[in-house]
């Protein structure tokens, strides 16, 4: 079995989710992360699967895209394994006025400090711009890290907070 990284976007309507997931499970193909989403009336989906070769699976969802509405592409990836988190989990949340380079900024101050976004969320409500990232950061970091993002939040106009995950229940 290969190990495939699979994507969707296109115009939102209902049962993508069905129709993608239907394809995988009539192929044998195990759906181990995903994640999914609708952004201002266009879907996106990104999965990693365990299943047939990456030029069956492309096949098989064809169909889906053949009123150009959607577009799939299915690649194969190395598996990596399961790997122990890098760092201490934290969650950064950014607010504030609309303006170009805040993810940017942001960002780039949590990557020098050694820390890795594992998930990020950008909403825009009116003119309030909203950030909220799953971050790893080195052990020890969060104080001296959380200073400089204050930093840069004060530079862009924009309100920061830097905080502890909770850890996920299942």
């Amino acid at each position: 079995m290969n190990e495939l990284a699979i994507t969707v976007i296109g115009r939102d309507r209902p049962g993508i989710v069905a129709d993608v997931a239907e394809v995988l499970a009539r192929l044998g193909a195990n759906l181990t992360d995903s994640t999914m989403t609708r952004l201002r009336g266009h879907f996106a989906m990104t999965l990693i699967c365990v299943g047939p070769a990456a030029t069956e699976v492309e096949a098989a969802l064809a169909p889906l895209a053949a009123d150009s509405q959607l577009v799939a592409t299915v690649r194969s990836v190395a598996r990596d394994g399961e790997a122990a988190p890098a760092g201490e989990p934290y969650v950064m949340a950014v607010h504030g006025a609309d303006r170009m380079g805040i993810v940017a900024a942001m960002t780039r101050v949590l990557t020098e400090a050694g820390g890795n976004v594992t998930d990020l969320s950008t909403r825009l409500a009116g003119s309030l711009y909203v950030v909220v990232a799953e971050v790893d950061l080195p052990a020890g970091a969060a104080t001296a890290l959380a200073e400089r993002l204050a930093a840069t939040a004060a530079e862009l106009g924009v309100e920061v907070t830097l905080r502890p995950a909770e850890p996920d229940l299942l």
